[in-house]
């Protein structure tokens, strides 16, 4: 026993620090998924192919490639081909490609998201807007979108706790979020297991705050009584 305590306190405050960068990560994340859904998905509702036909291809790219695969290119693909196209050297930082490989995951299937929110709105209210001399846009601004919000919180609060627990994948580039903090104990101590249950427990508590304040904001929109 006092071997668990002993690492679990030790290491404590480094899983802290890891899980401050891990919330960060998350919440910039969804916040450019959530842009990048919110227009991918309106892409692919559209009848002009100039937009559908790029949207479908983004989403199908992103969601039928692994995560892992889509930092590494990211971290190092994309610095690698600066190299080769340019001759000169470039480092990506790791934060920033971080982020930015978590909102391209994050905004396709934020996209299929929004798609089925906006489609389960029945086809009559649109209609209806129209003949009340609304354009499209607006239409969808004023009526539609917010009645599709109201539908996808759910789904959108599940995505989101998906992505905080698919950051830990960030440790393979260094990025030092809560699994890499604890890797680096570990190294130091081997101590795995009390480190690794502290980790997976401090996800646990992190997962599940997410999932009460989605029931709480389902609660106050009337999505759930």
């Amino acid at each position: 026993m006092n071997y668990f305590i002993t690492h679990m306190s030790a290491v404590f405050p480094f899983l802290v620090k890891g899980a401050v960068y891990t919330v960060i990560i998350t919440a910039m994340s969804v916040f450019f998924g959530t842009v990048i859904g919110l227009f991918l998905g309106l892409g692919r509702l559209s009848k002009k192919k100039f937009f559908s036909i790029p949207s479908s291809i983004y989403v199908d790219s992103i969601r039928g490639t692994p995560l892992l695969v889509q930092i590494l290119i990211i971290y190092f693909g994309i610095p690698n081909l600066y190299n080769m196209i340019t001759g000169d050297r470039f480092t990506m930082n790791v934060f920033v490609a971080a982020v930015l490989a978590c909102s391209i995951n994050s905004g396709a299937y934020v996209a299929e998201i929004f798609r089925a929110g906006i489609q389960s709105i029945d086809k009559g209210q649109m209609e209806a807007a129209r003949s009340l001399g609304m354009t499209h846009r607006q239409a969808m601004r004023y009526i539609i979108l917010p009645q599709a919000f109201r539908r996808i919180i759910p789904p959108l609060g599940n995505e989101f706790i998906v992505l905080l627990k698919d950051t830990s994948l960030l440790s393979v580039i260094g990025m030092e979020e809560l699994l890499m903090q604890g890797q680096l104990y570990i190294s130091r101590t081997y101590a795995s297991f009390p480190v690794l249950l502290e980790v997976a427990l401090i996800y646990l508590m992190m997962t599940w705050s997410i999932s009460r304040w989605v029931d709480y904001m389902e609660y106050k929109l009337g999505v759930k009584r």
